[in-house]
Order: C-alpha cells, then structure tokens, then sequence
C-alpha cells in the first residue's frame, strides 16, 4: 500500500508516553464491551466477560471520573503514527465527498494516539481491548501496539489490514452522525441479551461495510493499493470474526454470544462495501443474511 505521500489529518492527538490519569469509574462504556475482546486476545474464557456485557447497549453512556488530558498535536514523524494519520486523512476526504454528494455536512472524528490506558469521555480506554470509537467525545482511540498483535496473533499482516481497523472504527463514527448508534442502544435497551448481541453484530457489519465503502473511494482517488493489498484487508476482517477469536481463546464457538459477527460475515460486507462503494449496499439490518 503506497501511503507515504498521503496529507497527514490534523485532528489527530499524541498521548503516547504521556502519563495520564486513569478513570475513576471502573472500566465504563468502552470498558464493558472492551472486557470481552480482551478476553478474547488473551485466552480467557469470553463467557466470564460476557457476563458483564450486553451488546453496545451502554454505548452511549455518560462516566464521570475521566479527567481531561492533552496529547501533542500537529505532524507525526514515527512510521505507525504517521500512517494512522494518513489513513484518517483519507477517509476525511472519502466522507467529506460523499456526505457532500448528499448535501450534507460531515463532521471527521479526532484520533488519540495513546499508550496503555487513557482518559475518554466514555471510560478508561485500555490498550489491552484494542482500538475503539467513543461516541461521546467523537474519537477513535488506538495504540498502536495492536498493529503488532494483528499480525502476530491473528495471522493479518500488511498495511491495508491496518488501514481496514482504522476505517471501521471510523464506521461507528458515521453511524453516530447518522443516528443509527443511537437507535440501535434504544433498541437493545428494550431488549433480552441474545438479540442485543445480535443487534450488536449488524452495528459491527455496517462498520465494516462503511470501512470497505471508503477503500473503495480511496482506491478510485489514490490508487495506493498494491497487488495482496485487498486480500490482506479481507484476510484481517475474517481473522478478527467472533468464531475464529472464539476458537482460538477456548475452542469452541458460541453464536449467540457473538457481538461483532462470524469471519464470513465480516468479510462479506467489507467485501460489499469495497466492491460497490454505495453507503445504501450496507444496510446490514435489513439484509440479515449473511
């Protein structure tokens, strides 16, 4: 993947290395649905995290005890820092067009940069759950040691896998924009726990969907990807599918339990999105199937 070139975002923020004040209120909004990925990176049965989740029902949830914290600002230099911003970069100018397209105006997400733990609007954000989006404060947060575990254990290396996270987590952002976050949590509020998670499951497909919307765009702007490039990217979205992590963390696969969807769910509709580059090929509630 060619992005060395690219414009670097400015509303990215560098909180690496910086000692910062953790949460007071346990692990929050991000927390909980964090605890099971956690889980699910490191061994532990996620039935025990699950116990504590339901779905992205608290998604939306306000936590007090997070206290305010300023990383630096301006151009990244370090290659994993600077490849970040530029893949934010490009989905600004990928979003910015097509909500523009539909006389509307978008509003890009900040990007945290952090290392360990972190202060959000949402909760403590934790390095050990991954990246995540917190829509209270409209931020990705990411370190960027996760780029390292997606390749090592998950058998995803390569730019363009990177770039996918990145995108999907910037996939919540839209459906925050668009209201769709916030109806999905009125919904799983009024539900029992096995259809929450799978409410949970067709927010998670649309965010691939939208990620695979902007490598599409990108790729008809920029052409930065390489030969493998795509097949890394949808290699990377089978790899992180609920049964594979599953399988991986305990041997046996649960569906019901699942929150992001199955490695060939999620392949799907990256793959629909890349393939179409049509925000209405992704409506992963009203097609159920896959």
């Amino acid at each position: 993947m060619r992005w060395q070139d690219g414009r670097q975002s400015a509303n990215v923020e560098d909180r690496r290395g910086m000692r910062v004040p953790g949460g007071k209120g346990g692990l929050g909004i991000i927390g909980i649905g964090l605890a099971l990925l956690a889980s699910w990176f490191f061994g532990i049965n996620p039935m025990v995290a699950l116990g504590l989740v339901q779905g992205v029902s608290k998604i939306g949830s306000s936590v007090s005890g997070s206290q305010p914290v300023q990383g630096k600002q301006g151009p990244i230099e370090d290659q994993g820092g600077k490849f970040t911003s530029v893949i934010l970069g490009s989905t600004e100018e990928v979003w910015n067009a097509i909500f523009k397209q539909a006389n509307a105006q978008y509003t890009p997400p900040r990007l945290v940069l952090f290392t360990g733990v972190t202060p959000t609007s949402c909760g403590t954000g934790q390095a050990a759950a991954g990246p995540f989006y917190c829509p209270n404060d409209k931020t990705v947060y990411i370190d960027l040691s996760f780029y390292q575990m997606l390749q090592q254990k998950f058998q995803a290396p390569g730019d363009f896998a990177q770039a996918y996270v990145v995108a999907h987590e910037v996939g919540h952002h839209i459906q925050n924009l668009m209201g769709t976050m916030q109806k999905v949590q009125g919904m799983q509020q009024r539900s029992p726990e096995k259809q929450s998670n799978l409410l949970s499951v067709r927010l998670e497909l649309q965010a691939d969907c939208y990620a695979g919307v902007w490598a599409h765009h990108s790729q008809k702007a920029r052409g930065w990807l390489d030969k493998g490039d795509i097949e890394a990217g949808l290699n990377a979205a089978s790899q992180i599918g609920d049964d594979k992590m599953m399988k991986r963390s305990q041997g046996v696969v649960v569906p019901d339990a699942f929150t992001h969807g199955s490695s060939q769910q999620r392949t799907y509709w990256f793959g629909t999105g890349m393939k179409t580059g049509d925000l209405r090929s992704c409506d992963t509630f009203t097609q159920t199937t896959p």
